[in-house]
């Protein structure tokens, strides 16, 4: 739970540039709560209609370099909150990012904007601008632009933010989950002051309202001062995974660090080769005078341990909430949004199958809630069997459990090696395994009516895998997918067309196979 939300003493009109992004898309709904309205500017508007709140705000097209559409966003504003920026856009990022900062500042002050807020990032002091990474030198100057200009301005300054979705934060959630021993740059020796997404979003919205004479920047950061190397061990605690042996060598430039991420991680090497040169530098905080506007609260701002358990527990459920027919709805700033890349939230893989039928909807569900103990698994039963002796040898229940009710489930039956997590009576089953393995896993299956006219069967397994051994266990097994998956897909559709008319089916079910792995998204 977040921090009791205080009243707000005014309504404000905000605007929010780069709302698809990984902190506007989280901001948006901390202003509504607040009872602020709010203004959505994006490239791409089309990205934001699956968040739960698009129906509430106002969602415009604008590019900040583009000064018309700025202006056009500008009017009737109070707070505008500048959160874009051009990492990942190629070496002309620099000049991108001033570029537009000096458009959205002048535009603000010709529509008599009350005050810009900038999440910027930290930078070391006594190190000149020279000496900065191209990352951190860009941020720190697009932060001075808004300070030197008319209108009053917030620069929150932050280092690593914790939360999914966050590049830095994928990059060491992606680096200590696939290497068990890791040969690293010395910058992971590195001081740094992370700090959790929560707090960055609420000293976001604080900063909405602070009086008309402040004007500047104020760090911001998390209650732990810890090295990068200290940082992997936590997450690897939270986790739970083995200890990781990290062994730092002198020899990586930040040249051949980013390639090294960019070998062992998705982020792409356009973000990861500019943040890993801006890890040499020591960030953290040198004043908390933020407490001055956004008064602390008990346990706030969080433990490095809290944050990590969110931006790892929270997700892990958030994913696996995922539906077929519309984007997971996050209820916390630690859940995915439909809008954050593909490679945030750390390895999920799926194995999806689709099937029509010519049979109605209560029909296929009837065989979908019978599945299982004594009726079997519609697919090879040598196979089940050999699942089941493996686990019961490893120590796990195998398929010793059967069922409660040969014809109706509950949640929270077991089901074999399996437990009832989710029922939707007529239209999903959602079991979670309870077998003995390296990671955690789920399957799903739908009956639904197709656009078509004809009822389709939907089956989805899922896996998230604990270690580098959870990835060798997936690709093991892999193999088998198709006999063990796809004959249960097939089976159970033949068995519900049979079960309505001897006559065959005329119409032969069509199937469909995806592998994939990354965040779980709606397909």
């Amino acid at each position: 739970m977040g921090p009791e939300r205080q009243p707000t003493q005014q309504s404000l009109n905000c605007l929010v540039s780069g709302a698809s992004g990984y902190i506007g898309g989280r901001l948006v709904p901390q202003l509504l709560e607040s009872g602020h309205r709010v203004r959505c500017m994006a490239r791409s508007p089309g990205k934001l209609r699956d968040h739960p709140w698009a129906e509430n705000v106002e969602v415009v097209a604008g590019d900040v370099t583009d000064e018309a559409s700025v202006a056009e966003a500008m009017r009737g504003i109070d707070v505008a909150y500048y959160l874009v920026h051009a990492l990942g856009s190629g070496a002309g990022f620099e000049e991108t990012d001033r570029c537009a900062a000096r458009i959205f500042a002048q535009q603000a002050q010709v529509a008599g904007v009350r005050r810009i807020v900038y999440l910027g990032a930290l930078t070391p002091r006594g190190v000149s601008q020279a000496q900065l990474s191209p990352h951190l030198r860009s941020r720190a100057e697009v932060g001075r632009i808004f300070l030197d200009a008319p209108v009053p301005a917030t620069v929150l300054r932050a280092a690593v933010v914790i939360g999914s979705g966050s590049a830095s934060f994928e990059m060491l959630r992606y680096l200590t989950e696939r290497l068990p021993v890791m040969v690293t740059p010395s910058w992971v020796h590195t001081r740094t002051q992370p700090i959790g997404i929560r707090d960055v979003l609420r000293y976001l919205v604080g900063s909405a309202t602070m009086p008309p004479e402040v004007d500047r920047a104020f760090d911001i950061g998390g209650p732990d001062v810890m090295t990068y190397q200290q940082m992997m061990r936590g997450y690897a605690d939270v986790a739970r995974l083995r200890k990781r042996i990290i062994m730092p060598v002198p020899v990586l430039t930040p040249r051949l660090s980013s390639h090294w991420v960019g070998l062992i991680t998705p982020v792409p090497a356009a973000i990861a080769r500019p943040l890993t040169e801006s890890l040499r530098h020591e960030v953290v905080c040198h004043e908390h005078d933020i407490a001055r506007y956004v008064p602390d609260l008990p346990g706030w701002p969080q433990p490095i341990d809290e944050a990590l358990a969110l931006a790892v527990l929270r997700v892990r459920e958030a994913q696996v909430a995922t539906r077929w027919s519309s984007a997971a709805l996050p209820g916390a700033p630690s859940d995915p949004l439909p809008t954050d890349p593909d490679w945030a939230g750390g390895s999920l893989y799926r194995d999806e199958r689709e099937l029509s039928v010519g049979v109605s909807p209560d029909r296929l569900w009837k065989v979908i809630e019978g599945i299982g103990g004594d009726n079997g698994w519609c697919s090879l039963p040598l196979a089940w069997a050999l699942r089941g002796w493996l686990d019961r040898f490893v120590g796990g229940v195998g398929l010793r459990r059967g069922r409660r009710d040969a014809e109706r489930l509950r949640v929270g039956d077991s089901l074999d090696f399996w437990r009832v997590e989710e029922i939707e009576p007529g239209h999903l089953l959602r079991l979670r395994a309870e077998m003995r393995m390296p990671g955690l896993a789920w399957l799903e299956m739908y009956a639904e009516m197709g656009t078509d006219g004809r009822t389709c069967y939907r089956q989805r397994a899922l896996f998230y895998p604990r270690g580098l051994l959870g990835h060798a266990y997936w690709w093991t097994v892999f193999p088998f997918h198709n006999v063990v998956f796809g004959g249960m897909a097939r089976n159970i559709t033949q068995t519900a067309a049979k079960g309505m008319s001897a006559r065959p089916n005329k119409h032969r079910p069509e199937t469909h196979r995806r592998q994939r792995t990354g965040r779980a998204r709606r397909p």
